[in-house]
């Protein structure tokens, strides 16, 4: 008998896991950045922009989480949304993008790592690369575990994401300007189209920050009472990071001169450092780093369950459906993800991997699957989904649209490459089906796994 995939993680568990994908090393690295694009105060808009387009695309996941609760997520979705004639195509050409975009998440992680650990260590090239390398297999190490094991490692890591965002909020508040950045928000602001620009290549930084909220639909086969938990642990983390992402930014902008947000590359450290002295700068970095390392444990977690569902599927290559036979996990998906990971880990750039992650990734998973669940609905009917997005489908359709504008905000060398990816796929995929590399469905369309 085959060792399956069993429900173990609680709302408290996805939640965790969640909040600690979206908190990584993004929203300390990026803060500068948002700042230098946008030009003044009114940058505090950005990372509004990147929670309300959260909010709206985490409907889309809702939806298709709560009806499709498999591991996988988005393969799921893709296969079930476009039906028997394209479905297989579809969920194919996103699980060959996540065989490159996750290792470029994971990779993002562990290189913000390296370099936020500059603050103390003044790395070279080599040594920077060497960290980075490491901090991936050590990743790897803790995964290779049973899931009930990983929950409670994710929660511990959780309260530590927490209580670190804490102190930088409580911070500004006692500092006494708390308000003052709120209060001068729309100093200088013109809205004109070089605003609207602006505001699109910093939303791409943003967003950057909190994706990992749908990371509950890629463990969707090991959620309690998934019909519930996934929405429930969706909206509760978006809603918590987004109201410690802005309270981190006015709190910052309290106290640092806006020139020092934009030219500082440890900008939260030297907050921290200009409220409590050197000492306090360091500890703060520590925890920084304690972040960035659970996020990379929480997205890798989710990624590695893509290939293994694809491939239980009959649709991705059969090496990867292997579940450890003691251990309970996919662990050929993950150790495949891992390595991966980590050569990118030794050849790419922080900047480079935040555009390629978003242009990756748009037109296959956030637009394919929203058009996805139109289809599906159009043919499952209302009474299909348990989770029901409010105003449907204009919460929809308002995603697909935000969503192209991110797409052409990463410049048009990401486009390209995100469209060169997708092509590559597409020649993998139709000589897979010639060579009977991948089978046929293994389950009709529609034919759910249950609860």
């Amino acid at each position: 008998m085959n060792a399956k995939l069993e429900r173990k993680l609680s709302l408290l568990h996805a939640t965790a896991i969640n909040m600690i994908d979206m908190v990584g090393i993004g929203p300390f690295v990026v803060l500068s950045v948002v700042a230098q694009i946008m030009g003044g105060p009114y940058f505090l808009y950005a990372w509004i922009a990147g929670a309300f387009l959260s909010y709206v695309d985490a409907m889309v996941w809702s939806q298709l989480g709560a009806a499709l609760p498999r591991a996988g997520g988005s393969f799921h979705f893709l296969k079930e949304g476009y039906g028997k004639k394209w479905g297989q195509m579809m969920s194919f050409l996103f699980v060959w993008q996540t065989m490159i975009q996750a290792p470029l998440v994971i990779a993002s992680a562990a290189i913000g790592f390296s370099q936020y650990a500059n603050y103390f260590f003044h790395f070279s090239f080599f040594q920077e690369k060497a960290v980075s390398g490491a901090v991936v297999i050590l990743v790897i190490s803790l995964l290779y575990r049973k899931i009930e094991s990983i929950g409670k490692i994710s929660v511990f890591l959780w309260v530590g994401v927490l209580g670190t965002m804490a102190w930088i909020i409580f911070g500004g508040i006692a500092h006494g300007n708390f308000l003052e950045p709120i209060k001068h928000i729309n100093d200088g602001i013109e809205l004109k189209h070089g605003f609207a620009a602006a505001l699109g290549f910093a939303s791409v930084k943003t967003i950057y920050s909190y994706l990992g909220y749908y990371n509950v639909c890629h463990l969707g086969g090991e959620i309690k009472n998934p019909s519930k938990n996934i929405p429930r642990s969706m909206f509760i983390s978006i809603t918590g990071i987004a109201i410690l992402y802005l309270a981190m930014n006015i709190s910052v902008a309290s106290v640092l001169p806006f020139q020092t947000i934009v030219e500082s590359k440890y900008v939260v450290s030297a907050y921290i450092q200009a409220l409590y002295g050197p000492n306090a700068g360091a500890i703060v970095t520590v925890l920084i780093l304690l972040v960035a390392f659970a996020s990379l444990f929480a997205a890798t977690l989710g990624y590695s369950r893509i290939p293994y569902a694809a491939a239980q599927d009959k649709s991705f290559f059969s090496f990867f459906a292997k579940v450890h036979p003691t251990l309970h996990f996919p662990h050929r998906s993950l150790l495949v993800l891992g390595a991966i990971a980590f050569v990118f880990s030794l050849l790419f750039r922080l900047k480079e991997v935040i555009d390629a992650i978003l242009a990756m990734r748009i037109l296959i998973q956030f637009i394919g699957q929203a058009i996805g669940l139109l289809l599906l609905f159009k043919r499952k009917g209302k009474s299909f989904f348990p989770w029901k997005m409010p105003l449907y489908p204009l919460p929809l359709i308002l995603a697909i649209l935000i969503w192209v504008f991110i797409f052409i905000s990463t410049g048009q060398k990401m486009m390209i490459g995100g469209l060169v990816v997708i092509s590559l796929g597409l020649i993998v995929f139709f000589i897979a089906k010639k060579m009977k590399w991948i089978g046929e469905e293994a389950t009709k369309v529609g034919d759910i796994e249950a609860n």
